[in-house]
């Protein structure tokens, strides 16, 4: 099995890592500058609560030197995705299997849903319809990447607490042999990565939890388990999932974990910082606008109304024009 892991961030890095223990599986990774770099020379550090391994995994920016992969994995920052579009091509073949980014709503998500709603193009979250036409949504494996990890320096990669759940699932609910096999190949690398039948619901409790906690965090600079031991700002941030929720719930996709669970889950990693955080500190731009336009395309189809979120959002867009203190 060839498995190409497309951006070697936090996440890529700790699926490709991952991945190399298990047997007859080929891993790569597309990475670039000094994360290239440092992967080449010293090999991709993984560091976690118990310990820090090193891998030596097969790295390059040229996709051609890949050639056809049976998955990709394609780890980007969902602003990244239009521009590298051309360049995931040359991985592609004729039965291989795509798993996209999911910050937001992806471009795929009426894809085999019945109903009203079926095969449903959302302009908005992919104009033109660039996305379905380079990805077609039959190539597409839905993932839920809920693992907490941080990129400390070019090829140095911190998981925060031991959690890592990704579960896979074909856009139609159905059990595919592809997706069965992805699950066990993931599930041998450490990861708990079960196949499930209601991938949309899934992928709601990730865009959700992002859409919520991201902005609260870049708000107040705290820490995931600062942001749980405040009264107020959970307040908050139930009322945000709490809307969001109900959009999720009218179109199909229903979390299948509550509230208070979700809530809850900010205790598993009480030192970790919200990935738009770590951005915020390191002068990059925040991955904020995919989150609005999901969120504000999907309310708008399933008629519904988010002032909390609303409300919170124009703060979030405020102080992501005034940047980190530290770097102006």
């Amino acid at each position: 099995m060839k498995i190409c892991v497309y951006g070697a961030g936090a996440i890529g890095s700790l699926i490709a890592a991952r991945l190399m223990r298990v047997p007859d599986v080929e891993v790569s990774v597309i990475a670039r500058g000094a994360q290239l770099a440092a992967i080449r020379e010293q090999g991709l550090r993984i560091a976690d609560p118990d310990r820090e391994i090193t891998v030596r995994v097969q790295a390059s920016d040229d996709p051609r030197e890949l050639g056809a992969q049976d998955y990709v994995f394609v780890a980007l920052k969902q602003h990244q995705l239009l521009d590298g579009l051309d360049s995931i091509r040359p991985l592609i073949g004729a039965d291989t299997a795509v798993i996209p980014p999911t910050t937001g709503i992806p471009y795929w998500y009426f894809h085999g849903q019945p109903g009203v709603h079926a095969n449903r193009r959302i302009e908005r979250l992919d104009p033109g319809g660039r996305l379905w036409t380079a990805i077609a949504p039959e190539r597409v494996i839905g993932c839920v990447f809920r693992v907490a990890a941080e990129l400390i320096e070019p090829g140095l990669v911190r998981q925060d607490g031991v959690y890592a759940r990704l579960p896979f699932g074909e856009p139609d609910g159905s059990s595919s042999a592809r997706v069965r096999r992805l699950s066990d190949v993931m599930c041998a690398a450490g990861f708990e990565s079960p196949v499930v039948d209601n991938i949309r619901g899934w992928l709601w409790v990730k865009m959700i939890s992002s859409l919520c906690w991201n902005p609260v965090a870049v708000l107040t600079l705290a820490t995931w388990g600062e942001l749980s031991e405040s009264p107020g700002v959970i307040d908050v941030v139930r009322r945000m999932m709490s809307e969001a929720d109900a959009v999720a719930c009218a179109l199909g996709g229903g979390p299948p974990i509550s509230v208070d669970e979700r809530l809850a889950s900010a205790r598993s990693a009480p030192d970790h910082k919200m990935s738009m955080l770590q951005d915020l500190e390191r002068g990059r731009p925040l991955e904020y606008q995919v989150l609005v336009d999901s969120i504000e395309a999907m309310r708008e189809i399933a008629g519904l109304q988010t002032p909390t979120i609303d409300g919170v959002l124009a703060l979030l867009r405020l102080r992501a024009q005034k940047g980190w203190p530290g770097l102006q």
